[in-house]
């Protein structure tokens, strides 16, 4: 339990600073705020995807941790920003489904993390203490076997990840596409 417990505190903690957010926008009354906050966060996360570019080679510059570190905070604070934009105002069904995506996307990112890192260490740990034992390199090979494939699975909850982040591009972008076509511009 408090291997996850970072994830749990991550997500929750999501939640509570949105509903502060939008409680103290509420309380100044400038609820309208959090309409335009829907561009902030969406520019954020759309940045986020820097990493992704990355990762597949469409771009060379940016070192691959730094630039995770960049797609989790940026990912993170934007479903921050989305979550007070949506706010407590339910006006129509599909951005709450681009929300509801959002959040699935949030936690989909999340569990992979902190999953795969707490796999990684414990095969780094038990590696370690095969070697302490002055085992041979077949011998540890056999032992962690079974856990070396374990962290080459999880390292297909991408398949997971990318479909749900998919899901919730093409929400967000009929939303977008509702909302400029219906906007008041005035």
């Amino acid at each position: 339990m408090k291997r996850i417990l970072p994830s749990i505190f991550l997500y929750a903690g999501m939640i509570c600073i949105a509903i502060l957010i939008d409680y103290i926008l509420h309380l100044a009354n400038l609820v309208w705020v959090g309409r335009y906050f829907g561009i902030f966060g969406t520019a954020l996360i759309i940045i986020s995807f820097i990493y992704s570019l990355r990762k597949r080679k469409i771009i060379n510059s940016g070192q691959p941790k730094k630039l995770l570190n960049f797609h989790e905070f940026l990912g993170w604070f934007g479903a921050i920003v989305l979550l007070v934009h949506g706010g407590i105002h339910f006006n129509a069904i599909i951005p709450w489904m681009a929300l509801l995506a959002m959040m699935v996307v949030v936690a989909s990112g999340l569990t992979g993390k902190f999953l795969l890192n707490d796999v990684k260490q414990d095969l780094k740990g038990k590696i370690s203490e095969m070697k302490e034992k002055n085992l041979t390199q077949d011998e540890i090979d056999k032992e962690v076997l079974f856990q070396s494939l374990l962290v080459k699975k999880m390292q297909n909850w991408r398949k997971v990840h990318m479909p749900l982040n998919m899901i919730f591009m093409a929400l967000a972008l009929i939303h977008i596409i509702g909302t400029l076509l219906l906007w008041s511009w005035r």
